[in-house]
């Protein structure tokens, strides 16, 4: 919980504080993120992650703006990142950011859930990695 308000302070109070780097997303996703998520477009393109999209993991192609959960051909999402879609949850570079660096936590505090659980297992080092990853995303959208 200290570092979904530690990040979500970080964005609140001081947003510029670093320069969003797409190039280092990139490398960040290849690092943490591409074992399990892909990056497929619509006619199946490759763009990024190792692997077959929803796999492992959801394809996050088109995840900016997304609702949480909403992947149709992703049948493992946790109950709670299903609730959390259903609640409002979009992802947007604050909840991506807080979610990237401890998901189950982050869940918890936006269900207002001590039982809820994410399935991520990889997080973000910092919440410089995880903005970079986001704005990383964002450009292959």
């Amino acid at each position: 919980m200290r570092s979904i308000l530690l990040a979500a302070a970080t964005l609140a109070l001081a947003p510029a504080a670093w320069a969003q780097d797409a190039a280092n997303g990139e490398t960040v996703f290849g690092r943490v993120c591409a074992a399990c998520h892909v990056v497929a477009d619509a006619d199946g393109n490759l763009l990024a992650g190792r692997g077959r999209p929803n796999q492992t993991a959801p394809n996050l192609y088109g995840v900016v703006g997304r609702a949480a959960g909403a992947v149709e051909d992703y049948p493992r999402y946790s109950d709670s990142m299903i609730a959390a879609g259903e609640a409002g949850l979009t992802w947007d570079e604050e909840h991506f950011v807080a979610y990237s660096q401890d998901p189950t936590g982050f869940l918890r505090e936006y269900l207002d859930d001590p039982g809820a659980r994410g399935s991520m297992a990889q997080r973000a080092r910092s919440p410089e990695d995880a903005a970079d990853i986001f704005a990383y995303l964002s450009s292959l959208q």
